[in-house]
């Protein structure tokens, strides 16, 4: 069988304010690199909506205030973000992905290249949800969530300035964390949804600054590297 790894690729890192060429030139180096090592391996990216999702969700709420406006469109503004971002990524891998974007992690569709590109799927979680969805499907027991964020803290350490960073956490304690319910935009460091489905089929997520690519490396090669794990 194939070893599948499932890196869920955040929009704040591939498009903080604009498409990060330069990060996504070295991004992509770095997995080709990963791929040449080994036949067998093969990788699935699951790409967030970054900056433009941000800017047009707000524009959103703005033009209709003082209504508050619906959770479910602004999800699909969202998730049209993530699928322009993914297919940036699936045009410059070139030859590497052979298949459409997948936009339904639940269809029927072909993996037949090294490298999948998946997006926003439906509205009521992020694309956190679709990596662990991708995983199960493709038995990986890890999803590497890559953003802005270096490490998970016991607190948001902008709210709460004893809050320090975590090596390690069990999926019980991070849900108590974050709670149960997603609202569209909010930053977290993994999408409520996606912990409750991860927990319930154990998986292991490593959470680490994608923009830090010796790390990456790092964390591709199964070495020690900078970041938390969520764990059964």
């Amino acid at each position: 069988m194939a070893d599948v790894k499932v890196l869920s690729v955040g929009g704040s890192i591939l498009a903080p304010s604009e498409p990060d060429v330069l990060f996504i030139r070295n991004f992509l180096a770095v997995l080709q690199e990963y791929l040449e090592e080994q036949e067998e391996r093969r990788l699935i990216l699951v790409s967030g909506g970054g900056a433009p999702a941000r800017v047009y969700q707000q524009a959103y709420r703005q033009i209709l205030q003082p209504k508050i406006g619906s959770s479910d469109d602004q999800d699909m503004i969202g998730i049209a973000a993530t699928r322009l971002n993914a297919q940036l990524l699936r045009g410059v891998l070139g030859d590497l992905c052979k298949d459409e974007v997948v936009t339904d992690p639940s269809a029927d569709f072909p993996f037949t290249g090294r490298v999948l590109v998946a997006a926003g799927w439906k509205p009521g979680f992020s694309t956190d949800n679709d990596a662990v969805v991708l995983a199960k499907r493709f038995a990986a027991d890890t999803v590497v969530n890559l953003s802005n964020i270096a490490k998970i803290y016991s607190a948001d350490p902008k709210l709460d300035p004893s809050a320090r960073p975590l090596d390690r956490i069990s999926w019980a304690d991070f849900r108590k964390m974050v709670g149960d319910e997603w609202t569209p935009g909010k930053n977290l460091p993994f999408d409520p949804v996606a912990a409750k489905l991860g927990e319930a089929i154990g998986l292991r997520v490593i959470t680490a600054e994608g923009r830090n690519i010796e790390n990456l490396k790092h964390i591709l090669a199964g070495e020690p590297f900078e970041g938390s794990i969520i764990e059964p």
